[in-house]
């Protein structure tokens, strides 16, 4: 234990988070105990509380993590094209390979992340991911403004309502190509990419001033 006390805190806190992390992907949140995810990271459970107060704490470290990832992503999409279609799809394609490459952050994305912090204590984790998100939404909403700008999105677009449709959309054509890809190939004849291609184009069609349809 005495080189594990000449470590920083942060050290301790992202080793078993890592190991908590693994254990998430394979068999969910909910079914993992504090317990195992000592075990997993090589630590005792009383050593383990000193780091973290339980569970929802590491959920909450693990889901900034995941933000600050998406964050990445898309900011890097946005910075690397120079039409609005073609930023939209770097987008997409940011999405894609974020969920390809860290499927338990992109859920947790998704799933875990709070607005409402009244009536109870908040760690600071929770207020950062708030934070993070809304720089998110700060990102899309100067991509679509941008585009309306341009004249290739429709100039009467409800920014933010776009902005949270766009959300749901795209992230549930990403899972159910995740989940049902295969299925998806035998009934419709189509792969996972064409799939994908195909939802993301008539999605970009619903936003794009008419002139700029093919």
């Amino acid at each position: 234990m005495g080189r594990r006390k000449k470590e920083p805190r942060s050290v301790h806190r992202e080793k078993i988070a890592a190991a908590a992390s693994a254990l998430f992907l394979e068999r969910g949140a909910a079914a993992v105990s504090m317990d195992e995810i000592a075990r997993a990271a090589g630590y005792s459970k009383a050593t383990l509380y000193v780091y973290f107060e339980n569970k929802e704490e590491i959920i909450c470290l693990l889901t900034l993590e995941s933000m600050k990832k998406l964050h990445g992503y898309i900011a890097a999409a946005l910075a690397e094209e120079e039409t609005t279609e073609a930023r939209y799809r770097g987008i997409c394609r940011g999405l894609v390979r974020y969920q390809r490459e860290f499927p338990l952050y992109f859920r947790m994305a998704l799933e875990w992340i709070d607005t409402d912090f009244t009536g109870r204590d908040v760690l600071p984790e929770e207020r950062e991911t708030y934070r993070v998100g809304e720089s998110i939404n700060g990102l899309l909403r100067e991509f679509l403004l941008d585009g309306m700008e341009r004249g290739a999105l429709r100039r009467d677009l409800e920014v933010l309502p776009v902005i949270f449709c766009f959300w749901g959309m795209l992230s549930g054509l990403i899972l159910l190509e995740a989940n049902k890809g295969a299925y998806i190939q035998s009934a419709a004849g189509v792969s996972g990419e064409r799939f994908l291609d195909g939802g993301f184009r008539m999605l970009y069609r619903s936003i794009a001033a008419e002139e700029e349809i093919e």
